[in-house]
């Protein structure tokens, strides 16, 4: 399935120079693929991430750095897979139905500028696979 989505990325992208509408585009390409619960970008603001373009129900609004699977990836600054978010300690649960999560950095002149969090109903619904393109496609994007 990504075998056609990156490219599909690739032309929502190509000579669009605006950050929020590429985000936006993405958010709404991945969820339509894949039909996860919810796709969608936090975006560093001074000290709190803050929530970005997404596709899905209402969402936490603001996120502290180490809290939560997007907080702890915006500390380090690497990607995370999380079978079952009961089991994540600090777990922000902005929806009961949310049961898995990949959260993967926005990283810029090596900073962390945001994140793209995606969350399934099911346990275990990401893998290795997903991590490395969905690094991809956050590579392809400008900040």
């Amino acid at each position: 399935m990504y075998e056609s989505l990156v490219p599909q990325i690739e032309g929502l992208l190509n000579g669009e120079p605006d950050l929020i509408a590429n985000l936006a585009n993405i958010a709404a390409a991945i969820k339509e693929q894949f039909g996860w619960f919810w796709v969608g970008f936090y975006l560093v603001k001074g000290d709190e991430l803050v929530l970005g373009p997404f596709q899905g129900p209402v969402a936490c609004t603001r996120i502290r750095m180490g809290r939560g699977v997007c907080g702890t990836v915006w500390q380090k600054a690497s990607t995370i897979i999380v079978d079952d978010v009961e089991k994540f300690p600090g777990h922000i649960a902005c929806s009961s139905l949310s049961r898995s999560e990949i959260v993967v950095p926005l990283i810029s002149n090596d900073q962390v500028m945001g994140v793209l969090d995606i969350d399934s109903s099911s346990l275990s619904s990401f893998n290795e696979t997903d991590k490395f393109y969905l690094e991809k496609i956050i590579g392809m994007i400008s900040l």
